[in-house]
C-alpha cells in the first residue's frame, strides 16, 4: 500500500436520514499526522449492499434478526473495501475530515473496482455468513 494508515476507531452502521445509504464513521491515523482524522464512508442500499447481498452472493430469506446482521456484516465489509480503494487513489491524503460517497454518480468510475472484489470474496464471505448468521 503507497500511503500506509491506521484504523483507530469504527463506528456505525447509521442510517442517513434523507439517503439511502448506511454510513461508517472512521477515525484515520497516518504516520505523519499528528492527530487523527474523520472518514465517513457511505454505503448505498440498493446500489452497493443490495447488489452484493442478491446478485453476487445470491442471499435471500431468513428471520429479521438474520437480515439485520447479515446487512451490518456485509456493509461493514463494502465500508472497508471502499476506505482501501479511496486511500488507493489518493483521496484522503491530505489532513482533512473525509466523506466518501456511494459509488455511484460522480463517483462511479471506482464502482467497477468494489464489484471484482466482491466476486473474488464471494467464498469467503459466504462462509462467514453460513458461520455467523446461519444463512
Amino acid at each position: 500500500m503507497a500511503n500506509p494508515f491506521s484504523i483507530l476507531n469504527v463506528s456505525g452502521p447509521y442510517r442517513e436520514p434523507r439517503e439511502p445509504v448506511f454510513s461508517y464513521d472512521y477515525s484515520v491515523q497516518r504516520p505523519n499526522w499528528p492527530t487523527a482524522h474523520g472518514i465517513r464512508v457511505k454505503v448505498a442500499l440498493a446500489e452497493e449492499l443490495d447488489h452484493l447481498k442478491i446478485k453476487v452472493l445470491g442471499v435471500s430469506g431468513g428471520s429479521p434478526g438474520q437480515q439485520l446482521l447479515l446487512n451490518q456484516i456485509l456493509s461493514r465489509r463494502i465500508a472497508d473495501r471502499k476506505l482501501q480503494i479511496t486511500n488507493e487513489e489518493g483521496m484522503f491524503l491530505g489532513r482533512q475530515d473525509v466523506m466518501i460517497d456511494p459509488f455511484t454518480g460522480p463517483m462511479q468510475h471506482l464502482f467497477p473496482r468494489l464489484e471484482a472484489w466482491m466476486h473474488e470474496t464471494k467464498a469467503s464471505l459466504r462462509e462467514e455468513i453460513l458461520k455467523k448468521v446461519g444463512l
